[in-house]
């Protein structure tokens, strides 16, 4: 049983996972979160289901979802089923996306706030607009109101102008949005550390501590190529 959940004192980041490619960022998110002690409540989008079965082979189902997220947090960027084996999702509860009578679906059920990573444009014109389509939307909308944070990973390109204006809606509406677009200054020598460098923006943007990048110390040259990572 997850932390906290006998006494009522749990409280979690919400992660939702939509149907965009990218799923890569939502693991290192994962990890991130649980690395620092974070319960997670786990909101998986039916198309994103598809998504991680193409980028990475692995199925997510329902009925064996704690077996299947364990298999797909062990996964590095690059495919090597055991990158990240041993990670502990004890803390990790999961909705069905298609539960709208969730826990997380209510302003009074305790939350941090919501990471949508990797965001579609689907998803961001749902939450743009205040639709409840799934359980994802309905958090989404639920944090907004609840004046919780939400970061919204934004991955596609080019962005039309319709998801542009979506996007400033967000942002007026006191969401994080927040592309993912890695950066090479914290000397990035493999794929995983652009996608860890993305996934630190979003833990950076909604408060939570990690070692995921080498950050920005006013060196120039600071991530040449085999200069160390600092921590």
């Amino acid at each position: 049983m997850e932390d906290g959940m006998e006494d009522g004192t749990r409280t979690p980041w919400v992660v939702g996972v939509s149907g965009a490619s990218g799923t890569p960022y939502a693991a290192s998110v994962l990890r991130g979160l649980l690395a620092a002690g974070e319960s997670v409540d786990l909101v998986v989008s039916r198309a994103s289901r598809l998504t991680l079965l193409d980028e990475t082979g692995l199925a997510f189902r329902d009925a064996h979802w704690r077996d299947d997220l364990a298999a797909w947090l062990a996964r590095g960027a690059d495919g090597k089923p055991d990158a990240f084996a041993g990670v502990d999702v004890s803390g990790v509860r999961y909705w069905a996306a298609g539960d709208l009578a969730a826990g997380p679906s209510s302003g009074s059920y305790p939350a941090k706030g919501m990471l949508i990573v990797p965001a579609s444009t689907a998803a961001v014109a749902g939450v743009a607009l205040g639709l409840s389509k799934d359980l994802l939307q309905r958090v989404a909308s639920v944090t907004l109101k609840e004046r919780r944070p939400l970061v919204v990973a934004v991955r596609e390109t080019p962005l039309s102008g319709q998801t542009l204006k979506q996007m400033v809606a967000l942002d007026e509406a006191g969401a994080v949005v927040l592309p993912a677009s890695p950066a090479f200054y914290a000397g990035a020598t493999h794929i995983q550390d652009l996608v860890d460098f993305v996934a630190g923006r979003a833990l950076d943007a909604a408060g939570v501590p990690h070692e995921l990048y080498r950050r920005w110390r006013g060196e120039i040259g600071g991530g040449a190529p085999g200069v160390p990572r600092a921590g």
